[in-house]
């Protein structure tokens, strides 16, 4: 045989073995998935509930108008620090102090007529006394006189004229009586005066004193939206009456944050927390839960549920208050902030990635030789328990995609604790997501963890 034709039949020979192997590895991988995967391990894990609200003192409150009349002085500017007791501002209250000193008047000329009708009592009471003396006395002469008269020793004339006496004296008891009483009267009636006169004085004091703002305890003016010459109004029925400044306890601050109705449950009074101040940027701060709110809050309307007289489906939140432990104190209420509340931690436990949890229906799980022999069974298939729904992860058994139902405890930022369903070190699957999402058990599948392409990431 010539040399050509046996390079031919070698070039030949070649070529049906490139083309032998090719399609046996297009084979191999015409149902080869791409994965990207994570290891099962142990490590510390803390679960986080994170919320957003503002900066508020712990004690605060909104001075108001108690009477109506305009501001004649300010003596504070927003941002100072004040005392307990400290005047913060003058009302006019020409007409109020005019009212004090005409009822402190009325109430002095009412203890005078109260001490002249107490000595007109006491005088009546003297007079009562000699009329009662000469009445007596008129009596025993009337008595004499009687027996004197029956032994005519008196004439009927001198007899009468005893008789007389003694009835006049008795009828001056009378009317000294009648003295006591009025004079009683009248001391009583002056008593009720002054009493009067107190409350009234206690009433018009009461308005005089409401022009005069005095700081109710230490801390700083966070807010002043008035001037001096401004008129301000007390509120009526459902009006709101007139701000006139806001005092705020500085010393202990808070951040009031709202969060989300299905992670209250597990937020707990004395939960540390790690607040973030979007005005103080790469600082945390620590801080406790301290208080809890017990109505749920509209997130769009920012109304307590027990305030609406109907129901609603909109997504709700609680009131969360977190006091912080060390505060700055340059902190200004208002300010932006973020709590993360803590609300479980475990040590070194088995986890894995969260985005590795999946969910499948038990028909889903069924091997295809199982699929068919429960076709070929005359017994029939329970349809609620084939679309009962199973939470797992694949592992890679083999080059294949292998699902474990899993059980799991605490969630952390990134990571799931597993309680039941994996060993330390097995290989999940944790992605992509669109992978995930269509992945079936026994599919072979080809590693990747290099960084996924951005479609993959839009999808």
């Amino acid at each position: 045989m010539k040399t050509w034709k046996k390079v031919l039949i070698g070039i030949g020979v070649a070529l049906v073995l490139v083309i032998i192997v090719s399609i046996t590895v297009y084979q191999s991988h015409k149902n080869l998935v791409t994965v990207q995967t994570g290891k099962a391990q142990k490590q510390n894990l803390a679960s986080l509930v994170s919320a957003s609200g503002e900066i508020k003192p712990k004690t605060y409150v909104n001075i108001g108008a108690n009477a109506f009349g305009k501001i004649v002085k300010l003596h504070v500017r927003e941002g100072d620090r004040v005392k307990k007791g400290q005047l913060l501002a003058q009302l006019e209250n020409v007409q109020s102090a005019a009212d004090v000193n005409a009822t402190r008047a009325s109430l002095q000329a009412s203890e005078t007529d109260s001490v002249a009708a107490d000595a007109g009592m006491k005088t009546a009471m003297a007079d009562l006394n000699r009329a009662k003396s000469d009445e007596a006395r008129a009596k025993l002469d009337y008595e004499r006189a009687q027996g004197l008269y029956r032994d005519q020793l008196i004439a009927k004339q001198e007899y009468d004229a005893k008789k007389a006496a003694w009835e006049s004296a008795d009828a001056g008891v009378a009317q000294a009586l009648a003295r006591v009483a009025q004079g009683k009267a009248q001391k009583d009636s002056s008593d009720k005066r002054i009493t009067q006169n107190s409350a009234n004085l206690t009433r018009v004091s009461d308005v005089l004193r409401k022009t005069t703002y005095e700081a109710p305890f230490d801390g700083v003016i966070t807010n002043l939206p008035v001037r001096e010459g401004e008129t301000v109004v007390i509120g009526i029925q459902n009006s709101p009456g007139s701000t006139l400044m806001t005092l705020a306890d500085m010393s202990v601050i808070t951040s009031e944050v709202k969060v989300d109705e299905t992670d209250i449950v597990n937020v707990k009074l004395g939960q540390s927390a790690d607040v973030t101040i979007d005005a103080i940027p790469r600082k945390i701060f620590r801080g406790t839960v301290t208080e809890i709110g017990n109505n749920a809050i509209v997130r769009s309307t920012g109304v307590a549920t027990s305030q609406q007289s109907s129901t609603s489906q909109e997504a709700k939140d609680f009131k969360v208050v977190v006091t912080l432990t060390d505060p700055p104190p340059d902190l200004r209420p208002g300010l932006s902030s973020t709590a993360k509340i803590t609300t479980a931690t475990r040590s070194s436990v088995l986890s894995s990635p969260i985005q590795a949890l999946t969910i499948r229906s038990r028909a889903d799980l069924e091997k295809p030789s199982e699929k068919d022999a429960v076709k070929a069974a005359s017994a029939p298939v329970d349809a609620t328990k084939q679309k009962e729904e199973v939470q797992g992860v694949f592992v890679i058994r083999n080059n294949k995609a292998e699902f474990l139902p899993v059980e799991t405890g605490i969630s952390g930022t990134t990571d799931i604790e597993i309680t039941k369903g994996l060993q330390e070190s097995d290989e999940v699957i944790t992605g992509s997501y669109k992978v995930l999402r269509t992945l079936k058990p026994g599919t072979s599948v080809k590693i990747d963890n290099s960084a996924p392409k951005k479609e993959e990431e839009s999808n």
